[in-house]
């Protein structure tokens, strides 16, 4: 039998958005907030590319043998539709930010057991903790539409 993980289901959460905000943050975004959270729901990560343009981030992170694509099938239209008024109300509260350009992107993270290879450059960044390794796979802008 593998060795379970030593991390419960939000901290494997965290770390994927850890990872996903570093990349951010290295590519010339800033981060606004994370995990934005209002009555209608909660939005992993908010970023501001260049005083243009804002993203609300879902970021997805899965172990192999998952069921739902790496975190793909997961952004269902009712998962879209609360990130969709969780963002409108963040502009209410930012109203300075309103008229940036917005968009809805999600990060797909694989995590797994440490390997002592790393193979090619299928992955856009990397953290190992504890043994484990974080990748992510995809970032995929304007995953679904405002």
């Amino acid at each position: 039998m593998a060795n379970p993980s030593p991390f419960n289901y939000a901290d494997i959460g965290n770390i994927g958005e850890d990872l996903v905000a570093n990349w951010l943050q290295s590519t010339g975004w800033k981060i606004l907030h994370r995990r934005f959270w209002c009555r209608w729901g909660e939005i992993d990560i908010i970023a501001e590319y260049q005083g243009t343009t804002v993203a609300f981030i879902e970021v997805k992170t899965r172990s192999s043998g998952n069921w739902d694509e790496g975190g793909k099938n997961a952004i269902t239209l009712q998962k879209q539709a609360k990130i969709w008024r969780t963002a409108e109300i963040f502009l209410a509260e930012y109203p300075q930010k309103a008229d940036y350009s917005c968009r809805f992107d999600v990060a797909l993270v694989h995590y797994q057991l440490e390997t002592k290879k790393v193979i090619g450059a299928e992955f856009l960044e990397r953290l190992s903790i504890s043994g484990y390794e974080f990748k992510l796979l995809q970032y995929i802008e304007a995953a679904f539409d405002k």
